[in-house]
């Protein structure tokens, strides 16, 4: 069984910074999809980043709203991956989840919900005004 935790969520003001970490375990995929979503109080889950890795490529889309504040990355040890947010804004407050999957994703499915098989708790990031 696969299991996602997740780290690093909590207090910033707006302008600060957050990195977000997620490790799997339970199971070492050679090729993969992790990305990150996130819910706001009354909103839907919504998609922010994934990588999307295998020996030969990989590709990290982004949100709109997050291009060029965030930055997703493989983490330092296998089937992990890191999220830094930077200029944070009120908007971003969010639970943030991270999701995974064996095997890659292409298009449009990198930002569905469903194509993802495994998901982590969440960590609450909240950006102060």
């Amino acid at each position: 069984q696969v299991q996602l935790v997740e780290s690093g969520g909590g207090l910033v003001q707006a302008g600060g910074s957050l990195r977000l970490s997620c490790a799997a375990s339970g199971r070492t995929f050679s090729e993969y999809a992790m990305g990150w979503f996130r819910q706001a109080p009354g909103k839907e889950r919504e998609f922010v980043a994934a990588i999307v890795w295998n020996s030969w490529s990989s590709s990290t889309p982004y949100a709109d709203s997050v291009k060029g504040r965030f930055t997703i990355s493989r983490g330092g040890a296998e089937n992990t991956v890191d999220l830094q947010m930077n200029s944070l804004k009120p908007e971003d407050t969010a639970v943030y989840y991270c999701a995974a999957r064996e095997g890659v994703l292409y298009g449009s499915r990198i930002q569905k919900q469903a194509a993802y098989d495994f998901w982590g708790q969440g960590t609450q990031v909240t950006v102060s005004s």
